[in-house]
């Protein structure tokens, strides 16, 4: 994992990684709770079934799975961040899910679980933070310890999507270009529509992919408000010191009065890719 270029990113966990602590994670899954949960409905979890939540956080997606597979079914979840993995563990406890869930740490470059463990894996927004070589690993994990016929569906982010009003079109496309020249954070931010042929070069069958416009219009919610505004706040000192448009000084301080998303018209999206794929029957697996 590329940690050195994540400190400008802000929000680390104690990997080192940008946006992983959970004050952020969090208040991302709140903005954008329901088109969240409505790809997590298109991944073909269903009841009775033993789920893997692989990169669970501090555990947002954790009672949803925990509805979908009911009091016959099972959750266990993992996060590479400990204090998250305790977090989402005291949540569990707190919030008595329908069905048995277990939460430990770990990675989804080594999963600490046997072959053929679950019937559906889940992982979201977890692969940004692999290069290419662990993407291929993470992947090949996933499909090791889903049994045959088995699931697994991976969302993450796609920076394409993400662009902003009122003001330049471009200023996002720009910083993203910029930023991602060089391999890192944005770069692997840029990657997640080649998930499909990923997969299918991992060896997952029938595997199909779409991609979500997420959008948030004026007035925005409190919860929108909360993330894109810290999140901005983080692009644009990039931006800034990649010496890119003076227009990114209108991001730099979340509590502005001129703040672009205050505006009448303000506006900000972001892109989501869904892909799943099922793991082939024992003798075709790679």
């Amino acid at each position: 994992m590329l940690t050195d270029d994540h400190e400008a990113w802000g929000y680390t966990s104690s990997t080192g990684l940008g946006f992983t602590h959970h004050t952020i994670v969090d208040s991302h899954f709140r903005a954008c709770e329901k088109p969240y949960l409505h790809l997590l409905e298109q991944a073909g979890v269903e009841r009775g079934q033993h789920v893997l939540d692989a990169g669970c956080g501090a555990g947002d997606f954790i009672p949803r799975l925990a509805a979908l597979v009911g009091p016959t079914g099972r959750v266990t979840a993992v996060d590479l961040a400990e204090e998250n993995a305790a977090l989402a563990a005291r949540r569990v406890q707190e919030q008595q899910p329908v069905c048995p869930v277990d939460v430990q740490q770990g990675t989804v470059l080594a999963l600490p679980h046997p072959d053929d463990s679950f019937d559906t894996v889940w992982c979201s927004n977890t692969v940004q933070y692999l290069d290419d070589c662990e993407l291929d690993a993470a992947l090949a994990e996933m499909m090791r310890v889903t049994r045959p016929g088995g699931t697994v569906a991976v969302k993450d982010l796609d920076a394409h999507l993400i662009t902003a009003r009122p003001g330049d079109p471009y200023l996002f496309t720009d910083f993203f270009r910029a930023a991602g020249s060089a391999p890192g954070y944005a770069r692997q931010l840029l990657r997640s529509r080649e998930l499909y042929r990923r997969m299918k070069r991992a060896g997952f069958t029938g595997v199909r992919q779409q991609t979500l416009l997420i959008e948030h219009h004026a007035p925005l919610s409190p919860a929108a408000q909360e993330f894109y505004k810290s999140a901005c706040a983080q692009l644009a000192g990039q931006a800034l010191q990649l010496g890119l448009s003076a227009q990114w000084q209108r991001y730099l301080d979340p509590g502005s009065s001129a703040h672009p998303l205050d505006d009448p018209d303000g506006y900000i999206s972001e892109g989501n890719v869904l892909a799943v794929g099922s793991v082939p029957h024992t003798g075709v697996r790679q």
